[in-house]
């Protein structure tokens, strides 16, 4: 059996190699790493603005992945910038916002990581705070804590026991978005994971970054939510499918 095809976000950034010194498409080498270790074929999304590309990106797609990275945008979700939030990032909002949309519609599996899992809920038009104290290890540094599912959801079912992760992140869920529901929580309350529920697939955020461990099963069930969910010999949905992303 072909491997199910999972898409990863990645984001521009100026980058150095070499002699050359330019704008780069990004992304940290372990995510397709996991990817790989979970079962699936990993590829790289660059941004795009074009008005349908995320509709035919996704389309192409058995599961999509939002990785890490920037804070979103507070006007997002209708907030001032608190003073310690990052430069906005809006052409990466732009497409993963549309990448996310895309895939709900077209019921691709979908796995939220860190960042991903922010604008997802922002996404759902749920909002989010700006600014936690202790959810790293120190200025590039991961920090570990233990993640609690919640029994009886989607994450529960992958990762049934308290885990301790691995996280780097300021920022975190505040108010759920629509049809959101926790999956798991920090010692402190802090929601940890959220699902769609009721959705006919897989769709889930993982506040903790699990390409930086060695446990695979958040990524192994998205692979195998992909692989349950392909309709067309190349993966993902069919190309005629309607999709309003906004």
């Amino acid at each position: 059996m072909s491997r199910p095809v999972i898409g990863i976000s990645t984001y521009q950034d100026p980058a150095r190699w070499g002699v050359w010194e330019m704008p780069a498409v990004l992304l940290p080498a372990a995510y397709p790493r996991l990817v790989r270790a979970a079962g699936g074929l990993a590829v790289l999304l660059p941004p795009d603005d074009a008005a349908d590309a995320a509709r035919e990106t996704v389309a192409a797609l058995d599961g999509l992945v939002i990785a890490g990275g920037a804070d979103v945008e507070p006007a997002r979700y209708g907030a001032a910038p608190d003073p310690r939030t990052g430069p906005p990032a809006r052409e990466r909002d732009a497409w993963e916002l549309a990448l996310i949309g895309a895939a709900i519609e077209q019921r691709v599996p979908l796995l939220g990581i860190c960042r991903g899992m922010q604008l997802l809920n922002v996404a759902r038009g749920g909002t989010l705070h700006q600014h936690l104290d202790d959810h790293t290890g120190g200025p590039g540094v991961f920090g570990r804590h233990p993640v609690t599912p919640v029994p009886g959801t989607a994450y529960a079912d992958a990762v049934p026991e308290t885990a301790v992760v691995p996280a780097y992140h300021h920022q975190a869920v505040d108010r759920l978005g629509a049809g959101l529901t926790p999956s798991a929580h920090a010692p402190d309350g802090t929601v940890e994971a959220l699902e769609l529920p009721g959705h006919e697939s897989l769709v889930l955020g993982v506040q903790w970054h699990p390409e930086m461990g060695e446990d695979t099963r958040v990524m192994t069930a998205l692979v195998e939510a992909a692989r349950r969910s392909s309709r067309t010999p190349g993966g993902g949905a069919p190309a005629d499918v309607a999709v309003a992303v906004s």
